[in-house]
């Protein structure tokens, strides 16, 4: 039916002895064949290090840890950061019998041979907890399939996913369960992992007697990207190349991340958390910070073509007529990309996103049309005044159409008085220049023709 984690394999058959349950040790063969990661698992809710908001003194999962009621729940958090381990421990303290599905690959017909089984627990007295992990990854008829055994209390759920639920999970389901969200892992937290790993006889590499420099302590913990099981394999590798009793030094730390791997989902929350970062670091004239970001994207692979796109819209939206040679700049980034691609388009976006970050700010140009907008929809299909229609045919000269219109060349600064707005919105100002870079003078040319048109 699925796995967890890469633990807990299923059996295909529905029958309920065919499971492994949650409280089955694997054989000493088992377990040495297993990764590090999966070795170092805490058994015991007490030992899950960096969750304390949800599982120490107080924390809101700590009374279902100790045997107390365990509603349905969606575990959030980012990976390596413990949510399949949290989820065996709830579902240990239960005493009941755990059905482990992956959403990827699970589907309706999953669905209903674990509906069966936990029928057939029922009627002994047996709860059934459904781990359902990478939840988002169900569609809107396998979630319906799902709520209404979650729902009768059949199913405890308990889903974990890198994603928001509120994007990825149907309205009904989510007023089911309740959601609680994993912090990333910090420093001190995969530190004190990483001298677990190494002191630990049986599951660990202790009996290797091992020693971890500081310096091979630093890159297992920055560049794992705070993700527990990443680090502790990357360690388990490191050792491989090092004698029992030897130094792991930073060498060999390195070589087992000398391909780190930067979490990136182009269609998930991180992507957008990655590229808002980015444009507000231009917003706000961080030109350091902007530059992060967007080498922060590139390196995780994403398109170029979409901070480009981003760039566009900024130095319309937010730059504007304070340096209307930004949108040129934009333009052109977003051209080199399509002209070049990867990786030379990196610096063209690296020089429009320094241009932009260092550009004088305005939202001038948003604000008018955001204005005018308003106005639009409050005042519906408002006629165009008679002396700005052309007048094509003679049927429209008999109407007026045209008459009276001032043409702008005929007078020598090229300024007329006249309407050019709907008559229900006369005096209108949408446009409104900053006093920053270019709008000065754009200012002081808009308040010339204030002034003559008021004359």
């Amino acid at each position: 039916m699925g796995y967890v984690d890469g633990e807990l394999p299923l059996e295909p058959a529905p029958e309920a002895a065919a499971r492994p349950t949650l409280g089955e040790q694997p054989s000493r063969e088992a377990a040495d064949s297993r990764p590090l990661a999966a070795r170092m698992r805490p058994r015991q809710w007490q030992k899950v290090l960096g969750q304390d908001q949800l599982i120490g003194s107080g924390g809101a999962l700590q009374a279902a840890l100790t045997g107390g009621s365990l509603p349905s729940v969606v575990l959030v958090g980012p990976p390596g950061s413990g949510k399949t381990t949290i989820a065996q421990l709830l579902a240990n303290s239960q005493s009941a019998h755990l059905i482990a599905l992956s959403a990827v690959s699970a589907g309706v017909g999953e669905i209903r041979a674990a509906v069966a089984e936990a029928r057939v627990r029922q009627r002994v007295g047996q709860r059934t907890v459904l781990f359902l992990d990478e939840i988002h990854h169900f569609s809107r008829t396998q979630q319906d399939a799902l709520l209404p055994h979650v729902e009768s209390g059949l199913l405890t759920l308990i889903g974990a996913t890198t994603e928001n639920p509120s994007f990825q999970l149907s309205g009904a389901l989510l007023s089911r369960v309740q959601v609680f969200e994993l912090e990333p892992l910090t420093k001190e937290a995969l530190s004190e992992l990483l001298d677990r790993a190494l002191a630990e006889m049986e599951e660990g590499l202790g009996a290797r007697y091992l020693t971890l420099d500081d310096q091979a302590r630093q890159v297992l913990v920055a560049r794992s990207g705070g993700d527990a099981r990443i680090m502790l394999n990357a360690l388990e590798q490191a050792a491989a190349t090092v004698d029992d009793g030897g130094v792991l030094g930073e060498p060999a730390a390195v070589r087992a991340l000398s391909s780190p791997v930067l979490r990136h989902d182009r269609a998930g929350d991180l992507h957008y958390q990655l590229l808002s970062a980015f444009i507000k670091s231009m917003r706000g004239s961080d030109p350091d910070a902007a530059v992060y970001w967007l080498a922060r994207l590139l390196e995780a692979g994403e398109d170029p073509t979409v901070p480009a796109r981003r760039m566009v819209i900024l130095a319309a939206e937010d730059v504007g007529l304070a340096e209307p040679r930004a949108l040129e700049i934009a333009v052109a980034a977003h051209s080199a990309v399509r002209l070049v691609g990867m990786p030379e388009c990196r610096l063209p976006l690296t020089e429009a996103a320094l241009f932009l970050a260092l550009a004088p700010k305005s939202d001038s140009v948003y604000a008018a049309l955001t204005a005018a907008a308003e106005d639009v929809r409050s005042h519906l299909n408002l006629p165009v005044p008679l002396h700005l229609r052309n007048a094509v045919t003679g049927r429209d000269r008999q109407k007026g159409y045209g008459e009276g219109y001032q043409y702008a060349h005929d007078d020598p600064d090229g300024l007329v008085d006249q309407l050019h707005l709907p008559a229900e919105l006369a005096g209108r100002r949408y446009y409104h220049p900053t006093p920053h870079g270019q709008e000065v003078a754009l200012d002081e040319r808009l308040r010339e023709i204030l002034r003559r048109r008021e004359s």
